[in-house]
């Protein structure tokens, strides 16, 4: 890896799969530049506490960022409106049903102070490498017979990586991860990583830990020090 940039170390990925230390990001938490998106190296930075985000035409951004955004599933929370909702029969839920249309959804969802998507052509295979593999999972939403909302994201096994969600019907995305968070509950999942702060997910429980309490979470995955 090269180094450049006199304001901090900037990380150039080469056709080695090593990520540099998380605590070598700056401080918007922009860790490395460039590689690829294979199977084994996007795995391999999720299990290192790294994510890709970028433009479509850009180079790969790397990131870990500090605080971090995470969820405990037992603390996901619901209004007295959404109970309701939850137990009204308005909608029903499938998983790992129609994957790639929940990404593909998730990258034409508008969004607020944001232009384009950063689930590019090229994040939509990988993405789809990793469900294909067993390291990812979809939660669809349904209205009757017409897909209203969902979310993605990486599996590791006892850390879920929400990547993105949609919602073409009031509280649609609310309902895939309240059941979300039950089913993470239930098997014994430890946490969701949101990777950064949104309203949204405050508003759902959701809060900002050092990013040092986030990386023991992962040890067992990276081989940190016990």
């Amino acid at each position: 890896m090269e180094q450049s940039n006199n304001q901090f170390p900037l990380y150039f990925l080469n056709d080695h799969l090593v990520f540099p230390p998380v605590e070598s990001a700056n401080e918007e938490g922009l860790l490395a530049v460039g590689g690829d998106l294979s199977f084994e190296r996007l795995l391999l930075s999720y299990r290192s506490g790294i994510f890709p985000w970028f433009n479509d035409d850009a180079l790969i951004l790397w990131w870990s960022p500090d605080p971090r955004m995470v969820l405990f599933p037992n603390e996901v929370k619901q209004s007295k409106s959404m109970r309701k909702v939850m137990h009204s029969g308005q909608f029903s839920l499938t998983k790992n049903q129609c994957f790639s249309e929940i990404v593909d959804r998730c990258a034409r969802q508008e969004r607020k102070q944001q232009e384009g998507s950063w689930i590019t052509r090229n994040m939509k295979q990988a993405y789809g490498n990793l469900f294909e593999k067993g390291f990812a999972r979809s939660y669809e939403v349904w209205e009757g017979q017409e897909l209203v909302g969902g979310l993605y994201g990486v599996d590791l096994g006892h850390v879920f990586c929400g990547e993105s969600m949609f919602s073409k019907a009031s509280n649609a995305s609310k309902f895939a991860l309240i059941h979300l968070c039950q089913d993470l509950l239930s098997e014994g999942y430890e946490l969701i990583d949101c990777q950064v702060h949104t309203d949204h997910l405050e508003s759902m429980g959701a809060r900002e830990i050092p990013r040092a309490d986030f990386m023991k979470y992962l040890k067992p995955l990276y081989g940190g020090d016990s």
